[in-house]
């Protein structure tokens, strides 16, 4: 499992170094909640809408964990990238630390809370119980996912990102066997449904950790140790929560966002709901390729800024959306034209096959601007203008996304697609407002380390 050697980042790296290990990582995840989705679909169609309200809800707990995840990956990239190694044991302790006490507190919050965050979400009578039973399984276990988040993170940055690709075949392994025990093999008996999902989810989760910390220590990448905390690094902490929180920050507002989004289609019925997940199970496949470029772009990024390199870094982000916009547009428009067959493999409710060709093609737009919004939101992150795209984000999600979600799938009565539109003009928009601020390169000068 363990990689040859290690992976030198510089302005000469290529882009599919990195992005395809990524790719798979990705690819499998998704293949991980398809599996969910469709082994849940056949036990039961309410149990598919009580996982997807559950999962939105923990979503949000997971994007608090990345505030020091995503700050590790802007830190480690550009410490690493000045050749600065003498910091680097303590800064894994710290993120690894913080990020351990946040799940634990985030974890016991959202089970104690999840009765409120259901009746917020207008969850239905049908899915609301599956929903929280999920949630106390899956969501009580959330500071595994904490964990997980930083050291990923960590072994990326350092050029190991072939990892995250093993881990996930792992997960998939273990999820879809737990899967098939509980719902339909020996242990189907004892009728435990989505509670069974859930212990598999967990148990993937745990593996998984395990398999980090271990290649972490194999490949003696560094060390983890409370003493490397004496003294406490306040000064770095506070650093790395000025990185965090506003990149944390814009997905919370969009997650949040999205959650509002998911309440007006939980008032338009189960069929809606339903259409919504198998929806979403499809365009991850559309999107995992320009999120992988724009995960390794900003690794890649945060190195050359550190190494003082900016003219090399503003190049290599424009390099890689000549190659990710028109491939994953491609890949949306084939996701569309192939629905109505695709979809077949979740359910043969003809409601809810009709609402959902109709978001698969207003999917093509959402695509288009999410590619722009990741390739150059990410940038911008890794070279230290962490503050613009949360302004940015929290006024076109709000006055675009839910303004005109709520008028088109509401107001205008255009439903489940029409909410779907809200999602596209906020996208779309948003996109091109951080290439222009990329464009203008008024991220210069905002590195962490100086040379």
């Amino acid at each position: 499992m363990a990689e040859k050697k290690k992976l030198v980042i510089d302005e000469k790296t290529p882009l599919l170094i990195i992005a395809g290990p990524m790719f798979m990582e990705l690819f499998l995840n998704i293949f991980l909640n398809n599996v969910d989705t469709m082994m849940l679909s056949h036990y039961s169609e309410f149990a598919v809408g009580s996982v997807g309200n559950a999962n939105q809800v923990m979503f949000l707990m997971i994007i608090m964990f990345n505030i020091i995840a995503t700050a590790t990956s802007v830190v480690v990239a550009q410490y690493l990238g000045a050749k600065q190694y003498d910091r680097m044991n303590m800064i894994y302790t710290l993120a690894l630390t913080v990020n351990l006490v946040i799940g634990i507190v985030l974890s016991t919050a959202l089970v104690l809370g999840k009765d409120l965050l259901m009746t917020l979400l207008h969850v239905s009578p049908e899915m609301k119980p599956d929903a929280m039973l999920y949630i106390n399984i899956v969501g009580g276990g959330l500071f595994l996912q904490a964990c997980y988040n930083v050291m990923l993170q960590i072994l990326r940055c350092n050029g190991y990102t072939r990892i995250g690709m093993y881990v996930s075949v792992i997960i998939n392994l273990i999820n879809i066997a737990g899967n098939y025990i509980f719902l339909y093999g020996p242990l189907k008996h004892l009728d435990l449904g989505v509670a069974g999902v859930a212990i598999s989810t967990v148990a993937a989760r745990v593996v998984a950790l395990i398999v980090a910390l271990g290649f972490f220590y194999r490949m003696k990448i560094g060390r983890l140790s409370l003493r490397f905390l004496k003294p406490f690094p306040g000064k770095l902490l506070l650093q790395m929560v000025k990185i965090g929180l506003p990149s944390a920050g814009e997905n919370i507002c969009y997650n949040m966002y999205q959650m509002v989004l998911l309440s007006l289609i939980n008032s338009m019925g189960n069929d809606a709901v339903n259409a919504r997940v198998y929806c979403n199970s499809l365009i991850s496949f559309a999107m995992v390729f320009s999120n992988a470029a724009a995960m390794a772009t900003q690794i890649i990024t945060g190195h050359l800024v550190g190494a003082g390199k900016e003219d090399a870094a503003y190049k290599r982000v424009f390099g890689t959306l000549r190659v990710t916009l028109p491939i994953t547009v491609a890949l949306a428009t084939i996701n569309w034209l192939l629905c109505p067959y695709t979809l077949r493999i979740f359910t043969t409710n003809r409601a809810v096959l009709e609402l959902a060709r109709y978001i698969m093609l207003v999917d093509i737009f959402i695509e288009f601007g999410r590619c722009l919004n990741m390739t150059f939101v990410n940038s911008l992150k890794a070279a230290g203008d962490y503050v613009f795209p949360l302004l940015v984000g929290i006024c076109t999600m709000w006055l675009l996304g839910a303004g005109v979600g709520y008028g088109m799938g509401v107001l205008a009565g255009i439903g489940v697609a029409g909410v779907y539109m809200g999602t596209a003009s906020d996208e779309c928009i948003r996109g091109f407002i951080v290439l222009g601020r990329w464009r203008s390169r008024k991220w210069c000068g905002k590195a962490l380390v100086k040379k």
